[in-house]
């Protein structure tokens, strides 16, 4: 149930009659997050989910329906309440769209029109505008109206019947003219004037320059225009304007040259406001194999709600099956829905997706501009079969005929929101939203998450075996949720080998080198074959610290607890320090601040020194650098695949954003570099995170003809993670890591929530935390110690365990200041079962106005 305050409107000329039913709305309005009661006129019929407009103090805005209210229900004088103006858009909404926003403002404990404003793409409200028009039939004829009218209204009668415009803004007349807002009142109860809320105006046509191929004389061109012309025939002879010059890093007078010389066009080309490339060639359907076909069978011949984990090795062919089950989709007229972790994930999958469905694939993710969101998020509210692909906000695109629902790397915490609220897990509202469409899910993964291998294989991972679980249905596991596995490479290729390279050795040995021999020989082999490799480390940046040799010194962020990076891009850069967290930028010093010693030391590895000591090692090797720093433009992430697919680098160096998605054949090379700074991270989850990272990139290797290895350096060869990892053996990980979650209670046999503090005033954050936790424990019935550390010392032993609730702090947050703010946190533990309703407005009101107060229900992040 939605627990939100009921409000009702303020009076106005406009009453709804004594048998008018009434309805809740949200109304669009900054800062009012309330429920309040409008009547429905006699001759409007409204729908749950319809744009209205309403009128709201001395405006009118735009508001969404929420739900009827009975008479009887009213609890508010219905002599106070307004009457809706009208409809302004119907069915914005599909069927089932407002029970999942409802349901999941209620599980996240956010504001309901908090949660609207996380769903719609932005400005949608904002783009209608209340008008005012003319009603010429009835003014009255044979009169003098300026006789009996007042002076603000003769004011706006003349502008309408001095324009050529039928209508006006509400905004344009209250600036034209003093006093409009009664005497607009007043003209619209004699009906000569009309008030409507005008909905957002359809797509105009946008023009964009573009380069298209058209042959000419090649004889006169340099090598590099030849270069240009290569590249822009691999791309399909036709790309945007913006598009080549990034991705053949040209400028625009070189563009121009080959128009003169009659090589290229440049023309505009119409668009539309939305994610777009080239369609590839069109393809068919592939070849499957056993594994293939039998997930085929069982996803095809579900019906209604039914959850699916695809348990595919790297290189397994899942996309393949998620096309092959998308196309009988598509045939019924039903479109389909498929959720990736990260923007830099859509390219490759686009393209795949595009070459088997052209046009009907849309493309939607906060990378887009407002506009094209916009657009994008109309042209799936047509309800044409179609297929959209985007990131964790595109769970709520509006398909009203959604006939299938894939979470592709499901295991991501990338689905997960963490600010601001509602803080959603894309995978939990994509299982929601497939159980209210009663169509299929498709979790998708070679290293699923624990939380989604308990839901669909059961609790029996102290000897799993992948022939025991295969394709079936658990008897542990929800009767919805089915097991399905692909446990062998397309072709049968084999797995690529992992070797594990102990770097306490390679000190030993007197290497200094951030690459081990081994990967060293690998590197060099490379030119030899023909062949490309990755590289990858889990940080960007070229060190992650800066210290004093002679004193010790850090140096540190002023407005964080955290070290700051030091970044230097090539040998004519300006080295700089950065902040990863508030982006405070200065210079890197000659001498220590402290001490004035010259002798500064760089510590850890990141993207940017892998590429200087590679250029160092290798200079034949060409690299593409790709990360947060190198793909914030829009279109890099395709611009740096597309160059290194084309062969036009060696070796891709890369954060995480590479570890998944990749699927280049000509790869049969993978480096990690530093295995031990995933090793090392504090969360509960951190070995599962290490070991799908790991086991993740070095499947992008050998998925061509060859084998293909990864090399693996790490100080730890014997930690567990990086055994199971060396073996790509998922089943090898699990035991031990359920045993300990279970013992601890962490996901997914418990559930968490933390409660954030943040302000300027430590000592004021410090008070306020203390206070949360006293009211938290008394909701809870936990007994806590005295002091500023809670522990709790009872949990409700009125309670059966299954209900039991642990409260862990007040603490500072691991990094407790951040852009000047200090942080505090409690964290909660709940049962697995648990329904978590935590009244963060209640929480809000005890904490004074410098202090914010943040909740986040199933956190991923614990700091």
């Amino acid at each position: 149930m939605l627990a939100t305050q009921l409000l009702a409107a303020e009076p106005s000329a406009d009453y709804a009659t004594a048998h008018t039913p009434f309805i809740e709305v949200l109304v669009d309005c900054p800062g009012v997050e309330k429920l309040f009661v409008y009547g429905i006129p006699e001759d409007l019929e409204v729908e749950v989910g319809d744009i209205l407009s309403v009128p709201f103090g001395a405006q009118q805005v735009g508001a969404i329906a929420v739900r009827f209210v009975t008479e009887a229900g009213l609890e508010v004088d219905r002599s106070r309440v307004k009457a809706i103006e009208d409809v302004i858009t119907r069915g914005l909404f599909p069927r089932t769209y407002w029970q999942l926003i409802d349901r999941v403002a209620t599980y996240y404990c956010a504001p309901l029109m908090q949660t609207i404003r996380a769903a719609l793409p932005p400005g949608l409200l904002q783009k209608s505008q209340r008008r005012l028009r003319l009603n010429r039939d009835r003014l009255p004829s044979g009169l003098n109206i300026a006789e009996f009218v007042s002076q603000p209204e003769r004011q706006i009668l003349h502008l309408f019947e001095t324009s050529k415009s039928d209508s006006y803004t509400d905004r344009y007349l209250r600036q034209k003219v003093r006093g409009a807002g009664a005497a607009i009142r007043r003209l619209r109860q004699r009906g000569w004037l009309d008030s409507y809320l005008e909905a957002p105006k359809a797509n105009r046509p946008q023009s964009k320059l573009a380069v298209v191929l058209t042959g000419g004389d090649r004889s006169e061109l340099t090598s590099r225009q030849q270069e240009l012309l290569t590249i822009l025939e691999r791309r399909g002879g036709e790309l945007w304007l913006t598009d080549f010059l990034q991705q053949a890093r040209a400028s625009r007078g070189t563009v121009s040259k080959l128009a003169a010389a009659g090589c290229v066009t440049i023309a505009d080309r119409e668009f539309l406001r939305q994610e777009s490339s080239p369609i590839p060639q069109r393809d068919t359907a592939k070849p499957l194999t056993s594994d293939q076909a039998a997930a085929i069978d069982r996803l095809t011949a579900a019906r209604g709600f039914q959850s699916f984990l695809l348990h595919g090795v790297t290189g397994s062919g899942k996309t393949e099956v998620y096309l092959q089950m998308i196309a009988p989709v598509i045939d019924r007229g039903q479109s389909a829905l498929i959720l990736v972790p990260e923007i830099g994930l859509t390219p490759q999958l686009t393209d795949r997706f595009r070459a088997r469905f052209g046009d009907r694939v849309r493309v939607y993710h906060s990378g887009l501009s407002s506009g094209e969101r916009f657009d994008t998020w109309r042209q799936m509210l047509a309800g044409e079969p179609q297929v959209v692909i985007g990131t964790r906000s595109a769970v709520f695109a509006p398909l009203p005929n959604l006939g299938a629902i894939i979470l592709d790397e499901e295991h991501d915490s990338s689905f997960k929101q963490d600010q601001p609220a509602p803080t959603y897990h894309a995978r939990t509202v994509a299982t929601w939203r497939a159980e209210l469409e009663h169509c299929p899910i498709v979790l998708g993964s070679a290293t699923p998450s624990l939380e989604t291998w308990l839901d669909h294989a059961g609790d029996c991972a102290s000897s799993p075996k992948p022939s025991d679980l295969s394709n079936q249905h658990h008897a542990s596991s929800p009767p919805c949720a089915t097991y399905l596995s692909m446990p062998r490479r397309v072709r049968d290729r084999p797995m690529p080998t992992v070797r594990v390279v102990d770097l306490r050795n390679e000190l030993q040995l007197g290497n200094r080198s951030i690459f081990s021999r081994p990967l060293q020989n690998a590197l060099r082999d490379l030119k030899t074959t023909g062949k490309q490799g990755i590289l990858f480390i889990h940080r960007r940046g070229h060190s992650s610290f800066v210290s004093c040799r002679s004193c010790g010194e850090v140096m540190d962020c002023p407005r964080c607890d955290v070290s700051l990076s030091y970044h230097h891009t090539h040998d004519q850069a300006t080295p700089t320090l950065r902040c990863h967290y508030c982006n405070h930028q200065q210079i890197q010093p000659p001498n220590c601040p402290t001490c004035g010693s010259p002798y500064l030391k760089f510590f850890g590895s990141g993207t940017q020194r892998v590429i200087r000591e590679l250029d160092r090692l290798f200079p034949d090797l060409r690299s593409i650098r790709f990360d947060s720093d190198t793909t914030r433009r829009k279109g890099a992430h395709r611009a740096a695949i597309a160059r290194f697919a084309a062969g036009e680098a060696d070796v891709l160096v890369g954060t995480q954003m590479l570890t998944k998605g990749l699927d280049l054949p000509s790869v049969s090379l993978v480096g990690i570099v530093a295995a031990d700074g995933l090793l090392g991270m504090s969360h509960y989850w951190a070995a599962e995170r290490a070991f799908q990272t790991l086991t993740q990139v070095a499947g992008r290797a050998g998925r061509g003809d060859d084998r293909g290895q990864a090399i693996l350096q790490t100080y730890q060869p014997e930690h567990p993670v990086v055994r199971a990892a060396m073996n790509h053996d998922y089943f090898a990980f699990l035991p031990d890591e359920l045993a300990t979650r279970r013992e601890l209670g962490y996901p997914p046999f418990g559930r968490l929530a933390i409660v954030r503090v943040s302000g300027v005033d430590g000592a004021a954050v410090q008070a306020c935390i203390e206070r949360l936790a006293n009211v938290l424990a008394d909701d809870f019935g936990i007994t806590r110690t005295a002091g500023i550390i809670g522990v709790p010392i009872a949990l409700n032993p009125d309670l059966s365990d299954r209900s039991r609730v642990e409260l862990l702090g007040p603490s500072p947050a691991p990094i407790e200041r951040i852009a000047d703010r200090f942080r505090w946190q409690i964290l909660l533990k709940f049962p697995r079962e648990a329904t978590i309703t935590i009244n963060l407005d209640r929480l809000r009101a005890i904490a004074p106005s410098s202090v914010s107060v943040e909740l986040d229900i199933d956190p991923l992040q614990l700091g």
